[in-house]
Parts: C-alpha cells; sequence; structure tokens
C-alpha cells in the first residue's frame, strides 16, 4: 500500500495536500492557508514592475544604497543599521549564521524556519514551549529557560498562535537578556498587520537601547508579494556589518529592490489594509466562537483554532474539520509539523469580506 505524501511544512502548497487526499489537482479551492493581506498588491505594482524588464541586464546596487536609505527613512534609524535580504527567510538564515555552534532558544509552537536556520548552522537548540490552549509568554519561566542560551528567536506576533509578547514584556525581557549576554532576534513579520497601537507596536524604538537586538522584517505579508522575496533587518551598525559578511553577493534582485521605496511610502494601501483589519478581525474572532471553535485571542490577520470540547467528544477533531474544509474546497493550514501542536489545532487566515463569509456559511456544515 503506497504511503500518503508528508504534509507540506508551509502554508498555500495546495498541491500536496490534495494528492494527500486523494483530490484532483483542479480541485477548486480557496486558500485560507497563507497569512497573506487580501488587498495586494498594491495595483500600481504590476506596471511597477514590467517598467523595470530593461534593467535586468544590469546588476543591482551592490549595497542597496536607495532601498535601505527608503528602510532607514522609514523606520527613523541610521541607513548602516539596515540590511536589505531575500525575503524574510534570508534574514532568519543569516541570524543563525551570526551565531554559528552556539546555544539557541526557540519558542514551541512557533515558525519552524527558526529551529531549521539553527540546525543548518549547527546550533543546539532548546525548545520553549508555549503552554496550550493560551499560549501565553510567562516572562520569569521564559528567562529561567534561557539559562546557558547564547541567542533566542522569538516572533512577534507569533506565528501560528497569533499571539503577542506585550511592548511592556518585550522591554523587561531585553533587560534581562542583556544582563546573561543573550541576544535576541524578534521576528516582525506580522507586526505591520497587528490589530491595535500601544502594545502591538513595533519594537524598532528600542534598538537605540538594546544593541544585542535584531529584528527581522518581511515585506512579504503586508504588500502580498511571496513571490517576490524582500525583507530586511534593523540591528546595530556592528551586527549589519557583521551580517553582510554571511551573505551573497547581490541576494536581492534589481526589481524586488526598486520596489522598496514606492512600497514604504504607499499610505493609502496601508491605510485601507488598517480599515480591512479594523473591521474583519473583531467580527471573524466572533464568529468563529460562534461556530463553535476554541480561539486563541489573536492579534493579527489569522487566528489558530480547533473544534470545542463538545465537538470534539462527538469526534469531530481538527484533523475532521481540516479534511471536510478540503473537500468542500477551502484550504486551511494544518498544525502537523509546529511542534507542540502536532496537528490538534488549524490555523486560519483573514481574507475579504466576501471569501470570510463563504468560510462562515462551509463551517456550518463541516462542524454539524
Amino acid at each position: 500500500m503506497l504511503s500518503k505524501p508528508p504534509w507540506p511544512s508551509h502554508g498555500g502548497q495546495s498541491a500536496a495536500l490534495l494528492q494527500r487526499f486523494g483530490l484532483s489537482p483542479d480541485h477548486p479551492l480557496e486558500d485560507f492557508s497563507a497569512n497573506l493581506n487580501p488587498l495586494g498588491p498594491p495595483e500600481w505594482v504590476a506596471e511597477a514592475l514590467s517598467s523595470q524588464l530593461l534593467a535586468l541586464k544590469h546588476y543591482p546596487e551592490p549595497d542597496y544604497g536607495a532601498a535601505r536609505e527608503a528602510i532607514a527613512a522609514y523606520h527613523g534609524v541610521a541607513v548602516e543599521q539596515v540590511l536589505l535580504t531575500n525575503g524574510g527567510a534570508e534574514a532568519i538564515f543569516l541570524a543563525a549564521a551570526l551565531h554559528a555552534g552556539q546555544r539557541a532558544g526557540v519558542l514551541a509552537p512557533s515558525f519552524g524556519e527558526y529551529a531549521r536556520a539553527c540546525h543548518a548552522y549547527h546550533m543546539p537548540v532548546t525548545s520553549i514551549t508555549l503552554p496550550a490552549p493560551a499560549f501565553a509568554l510567562d516572562l520569569d519561566a521564559f528567562m529561567a529557560a534561557l539559562e546557558g542560551i547564547d541567542v533566542v528567536f522569538l516572533c512577534r506576533p507569533n506565528n501560528p498562535t497569533a499571539t503577542l509578547i506585550s511592548f511592556d514584556d518585550m522591554q523587561a525581557l531585553l533587560a534581562r537578556t542583556a544582563a546573561i549576554n543573550c541576544r535576541v532576534v524578534v521576528d516582525e513579520a506580522f507586526i505591520d498587520l497587528a490589530v491595535g497601537r500601544g502594545e502591538a507596536a513595533s519594537l524598532t524604538p528600542l534598538l537605540a537601547d538594546h544593541p544585542h537586538m535584531l529584528l527581522l522584517r518581511s515585506m512579504t505579508k503586508f504588500f502580498t508579494l511571496p513571490g517576490l522575496r524582500l525583507g530586511y533587518v534593523l540591528a546595530s551598525a556592528s551586527i549589519i556589518r557583521s551580517l553582510g559578511k554571511h551573505q551573497p553577493a547581490w541576494s536581492v534582485n534589481q526589481m524586488a529592490a526598486e520596489l522598496v521605496a514606492p512600497l514604504l511610502a504607499d499610505q493609502a494601501f496601508a491605510e485601507r489594509t488598517r480599515a480591512w483589519l479594523g473591521h474583519e478581525h473583531p467580527r471573524m474572532a466572533a464568529a468563529l466562537v460562534e461556530k463553535g471553535l476554541e480561539v486563541v485571542p489573536s492579534t493579527t490577520n489569522f487566528f489558530l483554532v480547533r473544534p470545542n470540547n463538545a465537538l470534539r467528544a462527538r469526534g469531530v477533531g481538527s484533523n475532521v474539520l481540516f479534511e471536510r474544509l478540503l473537500q468542500r474546497g477551502l484550504l486551511v493550514r494544518h498544525t502537523h509539523n509546529f511542534a507542540g501542536l502536532d496537528g490538534d489545532w488549524v490555523r486560519i487566515a483573514l481574507r475579504s469580506s466576501e471569501a470570510n463569509l463563504r468560510l462562515l456559511k462551509v463551517l456550518n456544515d463541516c462542524l454539524c
């Protein structure tokens, strides 16, 4: 008997899942598995990319000066504190390369690329568990777990739980990690899609007082450009220089680099996104609970959910829900490769109002 294909390791990988469940490759699907802004990419991006085709015969700027200057101005930091990267994934691997052979701490559950990058650079990894079902960080327990750790990787807001370490807790954490000489790498891939202000603010203002912190940023999620690969690191000038020594020449392509400044300048797109998120997030959070799902308190554009106790007692668990949704043409994110979740939950990304309503309608059938 042939074994099923393995669970894919990221969202948006429909072909492998259709094959796993014996469905046709042309089975119609709406994708709720990838945490992307449904409003993007901005309308002007396609024309901007087309206008650059003739420039492909030239190498990019070696230091990506214009893109880095735009990022520095946007965040209020020095240009020497910015490194442009080939998406957030390269930023993660560069951060690991900087600490090759050292001891790393990684939260669980969290994005699997942190541990993968650490293993690639021969870094022993200590997994620090966020307890279900709230997956909240206990700061004292977390600091105790960092004994003997050289660098810790955090995701804020965290993927896949959608929880967020508060700004105040991050300040306390940074003070205490500085005291034990533990570097802190914070992935802010979803911070521009975080709900509200204040506690959900970026940590960029803390860079000046905490030179042991690196902030990893992605332009993929907010601007819906996963195929373009565009990200950057914010850190002290000395850390940026060290990271650059590990980065291949011309890591970022010319077309991506040229988009940085106009993307950051598009305030109209940012305002539309905030309006969409402000409307859809609370509405969907309440609706998912009403449908009979246990919902982890979310601070960003996705939800970690599972059927509630009553549904699970009737045999409707997350694996059953996942397959029923897939059969009905909706793809959500399984959690079989998130340490600490082991498939017991599913992750659902917010989409347009119309798509979200379709999801809720299908959930009525799947949870009965």
